[in-house]
């Protein structure tokens, strides 16, 4: 007696493949003959089933390769039974297929496309893995794959089933495809907020209500004032201490640098580099190069890859001891310094905040330290996150096996700088336009998990009979089955015997 899966409508039943369908194994014509191969018929393997119809593949057979091979007739039904259970296929052309595909080829009087939406039910996958051999790679070969249970609706009801289905997947789709769009609509729209923050067009408005403000000018002279009188302030203790006066900051003095072809800036507006502004810029080393190694937990130690979305993850930190931290002193973080990445992905950017530190960091990272009593660290940051700024930065790559750009290319980028009161206005209306942005960001990633799991849901009910309405004038599955079996003994009968078939992997199992 089969053990039923599940209960099913009235008109239905459960029986088994090898009832309604004949299962073929497919198999792989020597690879050592290459002229086996070539571009007569398409040559299927499992990572090309992707629950969908099969009109090409990656390998070709040749005629010769082809001889040898077992050949499917358009919509056969392709399984995945070696390694990854339960991936399907239905072919729109004459294939070939390896070992580790069956293959079901339904009787008329069931639709393809019925058994294929059947395949990829999470019920049938289950009824899949429990047929798989206990092996360290799963198995159904083809003798299992024969008694796998199968329900079967009244004909008239497969079409009903299928003709649904196609909609509602459509629809399904085609909703996927819409939400498919939104993260790079997203990108594009915090780039056009950066744009505008960087241009002025954001704060066009606060302008007007606010003419009598500060210009950068002043705040560049201050910042370069405060670098003067520190120097000097040092200099007066050294001589104090008989020592020998400090040598002069490479940034003491202002740099001038080239402005022309850079956009026109508003009223109080200037364009400067990092050089006049960043009080430090430096760079991290990597812990191994000088014997020390990673440890399970410790001082947070930042690289590249944890820079996500302009902050830092902290799901993916490694961690070096209190010992490392201290020896490599140059790259112990602050609170607000910017990192911006230099080598490998160059442009990632964020903000370091109190609850990142302690932390340490590599020399893929630059870090950027600004005085930030005189600027603001936000602005800064959304400023080397606007797009003209990293792809600034890129025309700077060089590198072989991995591109990277100089601390002294860093020193060199140029960004518009506001009023310091401006600056400030900026980034509130940067971080509420972003925060928008979030919140649209939470409903795609909401709306993708329901429409991924729509799919799997909408097969389930059509293989429970709850898609469609049943007709208590079908033909019931029980007639609709004697009529297979009786077709098929008809075939039998009159078909010539078979040559018996070569075994593969999956008969041995």
């Amino acid at each position: 007696m089969m053990e039923e899966p599940s209960e099913l409508p009235e008109g239905w039943m459960w029986t088994k493949l090898r009832d309604v369908a004949d299962v073929i194994t497919g198999n792989t014509p020597p690879k050592k003959d290459q002229e086996n191969y070539g571009d007569y018929i398409p040559f299927v393997k499992p990572p090309e089933l992707n629950d969908c119809i099969i009109t090409k593949s990656v390998d070709n057979l040749s005629e010769k390769g082809a001889k040898i091979a077992r050949i499917l007739s358009p919509e056969s039904i392709l399984v995945s039974c070696i390694g990854i259970l339960g991936k399907t296929g239905i072919n729109a052309v004459p294939i070939a297929f390896n070992q580790q595909i069956n293959a079901a080829i339904f009787s008329e009087n069931i639709l393809p496309k019925y058994g294929f939406y059947y395949f990829q039910t999470p019920e049938a996958k289950e009824l899949l893995n429990k047929k798989s051999s206990s092996t360290t790679i799963p198995i159904v070969n083809k003798s299992r794959f024969k008694t796998l249970q199968f329900p079967l609706p009244p004909l008239n009801e497969q079409h009903r089933i299928v003709t649904k289905l196609e909609a509602l997947l459509a629809q399904v789709n085609a909703s996927k495809d819409h939400l498919a769009k939104v993260p790079q609509i997203g990108k594009q729209f915090r780039q056009s907020v950066l744009a505008a923050a960087c241009s002025g067009e954001l704060t066009k408005e606060w302008r007007k209500e606010h003419p009598e403000v500060e210009p950068a000018s002043e705040l560049l002279k201050r910042i370069q004032e405060d670098r003067v009188q520190k120097y000097e302030e040092e200099c007066r203790k050294v001589e104090a201490a008989g020592r020998k006066k400090p040598k002069k900051p490479m940034n003491l003095e202002l740099e001038e640098f080239e402005t022309a072809g850079l956009p026109t800036l508003p009223n109080n507006w200037l364009w400067t580099n990092l050089h006049n502004l960043a009080s430090l810029i430096t760079k991290g080393a990597t812990p191994t190069s000088y014997g020390f190694n990673y440890v399970d937990k410790g001082i947070n130690f930042v690289r590249v890859e944890n820079i996500v979305n302009g902050s830092i993850d902290s799901n993916s930190l490694y961690h070096i001891t209190q010992e490392t931290h201290e020896f490599l002193k140059r790259s112990q973080l602050r609170d607000n310094d910017i990192l911006f990445s230099i080598a490998g992905t160059i442009g990632r950017s964020s903000i370091v905040r109190a609850h990142d530190l302690p932390a340490n960091t590599n020399q893929a990272l630059a870090i950027i330290r600004l005085p930030y009593d005189h600027i603001s660290i936000e602005y800064t940051h959304f400023a080397l996150m606007n797009q003209t700024t990293i792809l600034n930065a890129q025309k700077e790559m060089r590198g072989v096996g991995m591109n990277n750009i100089s601390l002294g290319d860093v020193n060199s980028f140029v960004i518009p700088i506001p009023p310091l009161s401006e600056q400030f206005q900026i980034v509130t209306k940067v971080e509420n336009l972003f925060s928008l942005a979030d919140e649209v960001e939470q409903q795609y990633q909401k709306a993708l998990y329901h429409v991924d799991h729509l799919t799997q849901s909408l097969l389930a009910k059509a293989f429970r009979g709850e898609l469609v309405p049943q007709d208590p004038n079908d033909e019931p599955a029980s007639v609709l089955l004697e009529r297979i079996k009786q077709e098929r003994a008809k075939n039998e009968k009159e078909k010539k015997p078979r040559k018996k078939e070569s075994k593969t992997l999956l008969d041995y199992c």
